[in-house]
């Protein structure tokens, strides 16, 4: 009796106010709300219940029925915006409404779209949307990715079973039904330690390998119809409460110090290990000085947290102190980070202490990338002049000889347009210094060839027997019918067919172009002459060449080297004659004995270093030839016959004239001109 009297006191109260609610005209529409969506597989029954009655009102179905409250249910299609009511008079009764729930035995995919139930009489309504879908299996699978799953915890290594959920009221008490269970769509369960019992999954032992989905499928019969209803429940396994404990704090911990400097924005990380315990809260919080950072309304201390999750439902939670600008004063405070879970609590102190200011050295710093950079300044400058000196030095220390079993009999093969001043460049400055000054053998066409023979075959024959050809590049050089356009031709012939490596001497440039010095520069390497800067064997021009030309072990100093001609004094003698008409006197000086024709003379001066050039001193015998004494040189192989002049006295002077045209004879009938021609470079000179 007490009881009906509470009741109908209750019953009362919330008539009394859905009146009030009435009698004001009140119309409630909550929208959609998407969190209610239901999901149901084609062909499979499905069940919806009204959402008002869960959380929008404050009664369930029974009482606003008792109130005069109607509930309607409407659909709004798929990609259509129509709202209309649902006809519950369809003839095989697929779609029926019992109280606040709404059935279909069987939903189909025509079923999809946004569903309304509204609570309504003539001055109140109250309505709230949620979505239906209607999915298919996965193709050749028990189940679908997009079908909700249900969540069971299983404890590692317990007796545990899992039923099929959310069956219940589908099907009459007294229907016959059969459940069938896959593990991972598969119904082959593997070991015994996974049974049915009484459509339940049986785990005798739980183990980690036994994680996984879990799809039941239940049959039913109804109205001689047969349904089938699919759930999919993701099982995991959790450590056993039997191996709970309190929380363990990772840090802060005593080996870990906080160091900060006044005005910077503090961090400190508390980081705690939590086992698993179903249901349990677990906390993390700091205190400073002994009050929770939840208690303290400074803005700028702050907190945040994130969850790091572990194997069988262990997890670790990290809990982030954040002050920022700390000062002095809140250095010196006491941090303490606090952990708790239903089987303790625990503590950890943070050590906080101020920053040690670090040393400064921006002297030494300064002073040390200034001095690094001068280093590396001095050193690119230093190998931007002397690269050509570093490179003939690690040549000359590191650089393997490169004459040694080559079969070469020069190391220079020079050629040159035949006029005088090329003529007195190759014969005065560069044959002097490369053969004197650096020790390599040249070869001089002009100089070293025989007289007779084919000029062709002897010109290819000296480039093939040298390492390298020098080409000195002038004006005339390229000229037709000349010896230096065949000689430039067979040297390109033999870098082609021999590999004979070129060298081209800018002495002048050509007064037009040419397209084979242009094809030249790919392949041959190019070092100019720059006039006096390049005298000096010193320069930059020798450096570059030499280079350029054939390493040698050893090479011979100047005044060492042996001239590889029979006459090659002769010709530079006529070219130093032709530019300084230079004056010597070389006295031809007899033995003590009177028959100075059978003995011979010699020159008293020769001995002396001559740096203008070399000079020839001619001795002449009764019906013998005349021999050439050159300083420096070998005997020649061949000689070149003169006639024997009128003796004068004891002596006989030998000057050189300036022209072969300008000559004269001297007013001393003793002393007479005689003209005379090396017969293997056509040049002149004459003996008084």
């Amino acid at each position: 009796k007490m009881h009906w009297c509470i009741f109908s006191f209750v019953l009362v109260k919330i008539f009394r106010t859905s009146l009030s609610l009435f009698s004001a005209g009140r119309c409630d529409d909550w929208g959609v709300d998407s969190s209610k969506e239901v999901r149901a597989y084609q062909g499979e029954p499905a069940r919806l219940k009204c959402p008002l009655f869960l959380e929008y009102v404050r009664y369930n179905y029974s009482t606003a029925h008792a109130i005069g409250l109607t509930l309607m249910w409407y659909r709004t299609r798929q990609n259509q915006d129509i709202e209309e009511p649902i006809n519950f008079r369809l003839p095989d009764n697929r779609i029926t409404k019992e109280k606040d729930v709404l059935w279909f035995r069987p939903i189909s995919f025509n079923d999809t779209g946004n569903y309304t139930c509204m609570l309504m009489n003539a001055t109140y309504s109250s309505k709230v949307a949620f979505p239906v879908r209607t999915i298919e299996k996965d193709l050749n699978s028990c189940n679908s990715n997009l079908m909700k799953t249900y969540k069971e915890e299983l404890y590692l290594e317990h007796t545990q079973e899992i039923a099929c959920p959310d069956t219940e009221g589908f099907y009459p008490m007294n229907a016959q039904s059969s459940i069938t269970w896959y593990s991972n769509c598969s119904s082959d369960m593997g070991p015994t330690e996974r049974k049915l019992n009484e459509n339940k999954l049986l785990f005798l032992i739980m183990r980690e390998i036994y994680e996984g989905n879990y799809t039941c499928i239940l049959t039913y019969t109804e109205n001689n119809k047969t349904f089938n209803l699919t759930r999919t429940i993701n099982v995991q396994v959790v450590a056993s409460y039997r191996s709970a404990k309190p929380p363990s704090i990772l840090n802060p911990n005593n080996q870990q110090i906080f160091t900060f400097m006044p005005g910077e924005e503090a961090v400190l990380s508390c980081r705690v290990f939590f086992s698993y315990l179903r249901n349990s809260r677990d906390e993390v919080w700091w205190t400073i000085d002994g009050v929770n950072v939840s208690d303290i309304t400074d803005p700028r201390i702050k907190t945040n947290m994130s969850v790091e999750p572990r194997k069988l439902g262990e997890k670790i939670i990290r809990k982030a102190l954040l002050i920022k600008g700390i000062t002095n004063q809140e250095l010196k405070y006491n941090y303490t980070c606090f952990a708790n879970n239903p089987n303790g609590t625990r503590w950890s102190q943070a050590a906080v202490k101020r920053k040690a200011l670090a040393p400064k050295y921006t002297v030494e710093l300064a002073c040390g990338l200034g001095m690094t950079v001068f280093i590396v300044v001095v050193s690119i400058i230093i190998y931007h002049v002397y690269w050509l000196e570093m490179v003939l030095l690690y040549r000359a220390y590191f650089g393997a000889d490169e004459t040694v079993g080559d079969g070469k009999e020069y190391d220079i093969y020079v050629s040159y347009a035949r006029n005088a001043e090329e003529e007195e460049f190759v014969l005065l400055t560069l044959r002097n210094v490369l053969e004197n000054d650096f020790g390599y053998k040249v070869c001089i066409f002009d100089r070293d060839s025989l007289p007779g023979g084919n000029i062709a075959e002897a010109v290819f024959s000296f480039i093939r027997k040298s390492r390298r050809m020098i080409m000195v590049m002038s004006p005339d050089y390229l000229n037709e019918k000349s010896l230096s356009i065949l000689e430039f031709k067979l040297g390109v012939t033999c870098q082609h067919a021999m590999n004979t490596k070129l060298v081209v001497v800018e002495y002048k440039p050509p007064e037009c172009s040419y397209p084979e010095i242009a094809q030249l520069r790919e392949s041959a390497l190019f070092v100019k002459w720059r006039g006096e800067r390049s005298k000096r064997p010193s320069s930059k021009f020798w450096k570059a060449l030499r280079l350029a030309l054939p390493l040698r072990s050893l090479v011979a100093g100047a005044g060492m080297h042996e001239s590889y001609s029979s006459h090659s004094d002769v010709s530079m003698e006529h070219s130093a004659v032709r530019k300084k008409m230079s004056k010597w006197r070389c006295d031809v000086v007899g033995p003590k004995s009177t028959n100075n024709a059978k003995t011979g003379a010699y020159c008293k001066n020769a001995k002396k270093r001559v740096r203008s050039g070399r000079h020839s001193c001619v001795r002449y015998c009764d019906g013998d030839v005349v021999r050439e004494h050159n300083r420096g040189t070998v005997v020649p192989s061949w000689e070149t016959h003169l006639c024997k002049p009128k003796p004068c006295g004891r002596k006989m002077n030998w000057t050189p004239a300036s022209t072969r045209m300008d000559h004269h004879l001297s007013d001393n009938p003793c002393l007479h001109y005689r003209y005379y021609t090396d017969l293997s470079n056509n040049n002149d000179f004459y003996v008084l």
